[in-house]
């Protein structure tokens, strides 16, 4: 068996393959060129170079998850012009009486829900804006909240199908429908929500002090003045709702999860252009797909081929086994060996293409396993691990980046060192919790 691996390990196709692998991935973490532009050109190099042809590298690419990624996007661009976003952040603020530490807890309940329902970069984008119009008008500093809703972006994203694109890529691959991410993930993740949400208040909460009138002024803001379009913001609530109730009943309505995002994005179009003069609707259908990130979903397409080529020449095969001989076989070891190695990796690196490369090696260990279903919580380990890995350092995921970007351009600094040094514990216990809750649950 020994020499046989070492003999497939060392045949033309598996070197061509893995070193495109490696060598894409390099790239990517240098950040030195467009990662849409080295899984491009990685996926090439892989049907150049012979390890695919054509035919095999388009079947390699998961349509599920574009289509699904895309009719959201699509989806969110057009809702966020109504101000839906907005007015719920300030109501939320006022709520709690503009007190700052009431409003460090409500903006990470509503980036968690939001991040859940719709995609936590996307959540970030709406209520990062509306955060520095509350801080400032309480005369607070925004990095605690801003950190907050990083962490929380994270957490409530991973409760659900579409929150995270890991949690996509998971979900089309593995053929996991949204009630089954709700059921298994959503209890844990209310869990590790509730301590972030008592540890940010140790840590910074307590603290947060605001003079009378500045909370005067912040109780005296209109959220209704946030509101820009009514007929757009009905329609966002209508269409939102429809699509996730079609989520949920996904599997009784024969659809897959990409089916009910684009037609849901068709329908979102449509309504929103039907006020408006013909001459008019060219101009919008065209900014709403100006909202749908076609970068991340280039990315997608190329890396699906990338990963593809290493799966066809056995390098993810080869490592499953590795893997199983690692771990004697046990279904319980390997998913702890998946939750933690995948939450310190998705510290490090974007957890988006370890994804992408963990799914086929995890679907290589069924026959050693026991089949597809005890698989099941090996998927779980993975969503866990690379989502809430993600809130362990600055370039853990695309969120954490997007709101120090952000921040950065309104003069505020992100410092690695200092996020890291807050976020890598707090990251740690939350994959603790979540290992008690696969013990619990699962084993």
């Amino acid at each position: 068996m020994a020499a046989d691996a070492a003999a497939h390990a060392t045949s033309p196709m598996f070197v061509t393959a893995t070193a495109i692998l490696i060598a894409t991935y390099a790239l990517i973490v240098s950040e030195r060129v467009n990662r849409a532009v080295i899984a491009l050109i990685g996926a090439g190099a892989v049907i150049i170079l012979g390890v695919l042809d054509q035919a095999e590298a388009i079947r390699a690419i998961d349509f599920n998850t574009l289509g699904l990624l895309a009719g959201m996007m699509t989806i969110v661009g057009v809702a966020r012009k109504s101000g839906l976003f907005g007015y719920v952040a300030i109501r939320a603020a006022q709520m709690v009486r503009a007190s700052p530490a009431g409003i460090l807890v409500a903006l990470s309940l509503v980036t968690a829900v939001f991040s859940a329902f719709l995609d936590n970069v996307t959540t970030v984008l709406l209520l990062v804006p509306v955060t520095f119009i509350i801080c400032g008008e309480l005369k607070v500093p925004v990095y605690p909240f801003l950190v907050t809703e990083i962490f929380a972006g994270n957490i409530g994203g991973t409760a659900t199908l579409i929150g995270d694109p890991p949690n996509i890529l998971i979900g089309s691959a593995a053929h996991l429908s949204f009630n089954a991410f709700v059921v298994n993930l959503a209890p844990v993740i209310a869990i590790i929500l509730t301590l972030q949400m008592i540890a940010n208040h140790f840590i910074w909460g307590i603290r947060l002090t605001a003079a009378p009138e500045e909370k005067t002024r912040v109780m005296g803001l209109q959220p209704v003045e946030m509101i820009v379009d009514r007929w757009l913001l009905w329609c966002s609530l209508v269409i939102i709702g429809a699509v996730i109730v079609a989520f949920v009943f996904a599997h009784q309505l024969h659809l897959e999860a990409a089916t009910i995002a684009l037609t849901g994005a068709g329908v979102m179009m449509l309504l929103e252009t039907l006020p408006h003069r013909a001459h008019k609707h060219a101009e919008l259908v065209a900014h709403a797909f100006r909202e749908v990130e076609w970068i991340t979903l280039f990315f997608f397409v190329g890396l699906f081929v990338v990963v593809g080529g290493v799966e066809h020449a056995g390098l993810l095969g080869l490592l499953g086994h590795w893997l199983v001989d690692a771990t004697g076989g046990d279904p319980a070891i390997t998913a702890y060996g998946i939750l933690w190695s995948s939450a310190v990796l998705s510290a490090i690196v974007d957890n988006i293409p370890f994804v992408a490369t963990m799914i086929p090696l995890i679907k290589s260990l069924g026959p050693s396993l026991g089949g597809p279903e005890a698989l099941v919580p090996l998927w779980w380990s993975l969503s866990l691990g690379a989502c809430l890995g993600g809130n362990g350092t600055l370039v853990g995921a695309s969120c954490n980046l997007m709101v120090a970007g952000i921040a950065e351009k309104n003069g505020v600094r992100f410092s690695f060192l200092k996020f890291s040094m807050v976020a890598m514990p707090m990251m740690l216990a939350s994959i603790a919790v979540a290992q008690i809750y696969l013990m619990w649950r699962f084993f």
